[in-house]
């Protein structure tokens, strides 16, 4: 199902996938079967998404993504593709991020330039990711495990 008020230039969509309203789907996008792609998503031309994946309301997925098979991604996370991003700017270098297959993403989480998030792996709601996170690991940004420990909370932080 693509929502009437979603603006979907691409033919590259599987079955049972759907296109909320308020969406911007680029030409040369890629989305498999069984996709949830909620209202004001922004999916750029070199972006490959996989299967039964779930993109919540508010996030951009610009060129260089590749995002594979039963991934989450929460409300409003950010991915970032250039390291000194400028306005207009001819020495722009493309640092793809790549989302293993079964990861999430928590809300307003940060995936700067480069970055692969593993296999299953968890991103915390907020954090900041500079780093490869490995498969199998929940990463929780270091203000956010101070929280939880003040609040005696156990927790692990790769």
């Amino acid at each position: 199902m693509i929502h009437p008020l979603a603006d979907v230039q691409t033919k590259n969509i599987g079955p049972d996938t759907n296109i909320w309203q308020f969406c911007v789907v680029l030409a040369g996008a890629q989305i498999g079967a069984g996709c949830n792609i909620c209202s004001h998503v922004f999916i750029e031309n070199d972006v490959k998404i996989g299967n039964n994946v779930t993109v919540k309301n508010g996030v951009s997925l610009y060129n260089g993504m590749i995002i594979e098979d039963g991934v989450f991604i929460g409300p409003n996370a950010s991915f970032c593709n250039d390291r000194y991003p400028k306005s207009k700017n001819k020495n722009f270098k493309l640092e793809p991020i790549i989302i293993k297959k079964g990861a999430s993403i928590g809300a307003n989480a940060t995936i700067l330039p480069g970055v692969t998030i593993g296999d299953n792996a968890i991103v915390a709601a907020g954090a900041i990711v500079s780093k490869d996170v490995p498969a199998n690991t929940v990463f929780i940004s270091a203000r956010h495990q101070k929280s939880l420990h003040s609040h005696g909370k156990n927790c692990n932080r790769y």
